[in-house]
């Protein structure tokens, strides 16, 4: 469910009017609900409270403070994958002792920062990582808290780009591999095993693959909770949305709130994993990070011209692929709604950036009502992966971002001023002397 509607021919986010967040804040714009963010958390939990269930947020999806607050005052953990964003979770007042730290590629700095704000545990990728680990944990005088994340080789089924579950990918161990860094790690001074953990990949729109993965996974996890005591077992994320209702069931009407019965809902994901994973009697965390924020946000922008070539119609926006990456690198599909309910023509539209790349666009050959110049327009589905992945591309500053809370709004991203995007460079005096050092 989500809190995005049309009312007397207007859409709505929450109690608000999304023409007049437009109007105020300008576009392009991210609007998110939090009425949203908090209704999606609390039915995953809900679902899983069989079961000594951690949700830890995927800070990736959409790591603005204010989201991060608004979990976690709902008690969310948090799935972090840099030093940066262990600092978003501290800066936002999360706990870091419900924080698992991801990441193929973590830097002694980084690692050095995390054992000393009390991380939960690092999700180990490599042996040459746990090495890292024990070292900068000796140095310390303490012990790094590991979970091994394993490669169950599982194929999710989902875009190449976003699969991390098969022996074709970089991240975690081999599943054959594993028993045996395990045993090493105990060697390991500086090193006490916490956990064991696991990711397939991410929009997964059935659950099959997660059956797969975790059916795969318990002799091991059993074996290691019996030998070496480790706490939990951390299952990943991985949850799909809705993005295109009517591929997913015929449905057209995304503002209508219901998700698509074919599609992955937290009651079918519970279904079949805790039949599995109760009988472990151990702590059993979940990452979802897509699944809490993407149906909980849009990105209002505006039409800018409207031009037709031969038989082509293009809809020339103020948004552009620096502000929303999506469609251009995975062909990403986002729903694309009027703010104002549009009736008559339907036209086959592509919808394009200002920016100066063919592979600048939302859609092509959209049915969409007939557009004009200044119409407003909401992309959908767009508060996961969509700011975070945002650039400069062009010199274009990155968008504002608003939080609404029923009738409220609060800013909780400025719109970035051109000055500050070029505030951190400078021109070396030497540049403007004669090469003769004149």
């Amino acid at each position: 469910m989500h809190h995005f509607r049309y009312r007397e021919g207007e859409l709505d986010c929450e109690g608000v009017r999304l023409s007049a967040v437009a109007r105020e804040y300008g576009t392009p714009a991210y609007v998110y609900s939090r009425a949203t963010i908090e209704d999606h958390y609390l039915r995953l939990h809900e679902v899983l409270g069989e079961m000594d269930t951690t949700i830890c947020y995927a800070v990736k999806a959409n790591s603005n403070l204010a989201v991060l607050r608004t979990l976690s005052r709902l008690g969310s953990g948090f799935d972090v994958v840099s030093g940066g964003e262990v600092e978003r979770v501290q800066a936002s007042g999360g706990s870091l002792r419900k924080c698992l730290f991801a990441g193929v590629g973590k830097s002694e700095e980084e690692i050095d920062r995390a054992l000393e704000l009390g991380i939960h545990a690092f999700n180990v990728e490599s042996r040459a990582e746990l090495e890292r680990l024990d070292a900068l944990a000796r140095n310390r005088g303490t012990q790094a808290p590991v979970s091994i994340r394993v490669n169950p080789d599982v194929d999710a089924g989902t875009h190449e780009k976003i699969t991390t579950g098969t022996y074709q990918n970089k991240f975690g161990i081999p599943f054959e591999e594993v028993e045996d860094l395990y045993r090493w790690s105990r060697s390991l001074s500086g090193i006490t095993l916490r956990g064991v953990h696991m990711h397939i990949g991410s929009q997964l729109t059935t659950t099959a693959p997660f059956g797969a993965a975790v059916r795969k996974m318990l002799p091991l996890v059993r074996r290691l909770k019996e030998r070496l005591g480790i706490e939990f077992f951390s299952i990943g994320g991985g949850l799909g949305i809705v993005y295109d209702p009517a591929l997913e069931s015929g449905l057209s009407d995304w503002w209508k709130g219901e998700a698509a019965a074919s599609i992955l809902t937290p009651r079918s994901y519970a279904d079949l994993l805790v039949p599995l994973l109760a009988p472990l009697d151990m702590r059993i965390l979940v990452e979802p990070g897509r699944f809490i924020v993407g149906n909980a946000g849009v990105l209002l922008c505006r039409v800018e011209y409207i031009k037709q070539v031969a038989r082509k119609n293009f809809a020339i926006v103020d948004a552009a692929m620096n502000d929303l990456l999506r469609p251009s690198f995975y062909g990403a599909h986002h729903d694309i709604v009027p703010l104002r309910r549009l009736e008559g023509e339907i036209v086959p539209t592509d919808v394009v950036g200002p920016i100066c790349e063919s592979g600048d666009y939302f859609c092509r050959d959209r049915p969409l009502p007939r557009l004009a110049q200044g119409d407003l327009l909401a992309v959908l589905s767009a508060g996961a992966y969509a700011f975070v992945m945002a650039s400069n591309y062009n010199t274009r500053p990155r968008p504002a971002e608003i939080l609404v809370d029923g009738t409220v709004t609060g800013l909780v991203r400025r719109r970035e001023t051109l000055e500050s995007l070029w505030r951190d460079e400078s021109i070396p005096d030497w540049l403007d002397r004669d090469r003769s050092g004149a």
